[in-house]
């Protein structure tokens, strides 16, 4: 066995870098447990279940324009203004920011801090303006 792992050292290396990568989606992803909601979901769980948005970008660019009763909690704040979100931990949260990216990073972030139903907004605010559906300025 272990001639065949020397002999075939790349292969195993690849294997390696696969794994490594297929981790580092997962949790560039919120980890497992996170789902991506598109737009017109959003709408629904919005509407239907209560939800909250968490708008994860800088200050200047959620006042730039925003999703309608949005909280506003910047990304590198995330985790020490977890306690503020506590109140809606019995509902669905929905993380936004501009293309989906930082929003998944935070998603995983509460999720670490105990909450259960966290989604991401898949295309971020990117996403929402493409289905023609309201922005805040």
């Amino acid at each position: 066995m272990l001639a065949f792992v020397i002999a075939h050292w790349y292969l195993f290396l690849a294997l390696a870098v696969v794994g490594g990568l297929l981790l580092a989606s997962s949790v560039l992803e919120g980890g497992p447990g996170t789902q991506k909601v598109t737009s017109q979901e959003a709408v629904q769980i919005l509407n239907h279940k209560s939800a909250v948005i968490v708008d994860v970008r800088e200050p200047q660019e959620f006042a730039s324009g925003h999703i309608a009763r949005a909280i506003n909690i910047p990304l590198g704040q995330v985790a020490a203004r977890s306690q503020e979100l506590k109140k809606y931990k019995e509902k669905p949260i929905i993380i936004c920011c501009a293309s989906g990216a930082r929003s998944a990073r935070a998603a995983g972030m509460l999720r670490k801090a105990g909450f259960s139903d966290v989604r991401n907004l898949a295309g971020g605010l990117s996403a929402w303006r493409s289905a023609n559906l309201p922005i805040i300025s």
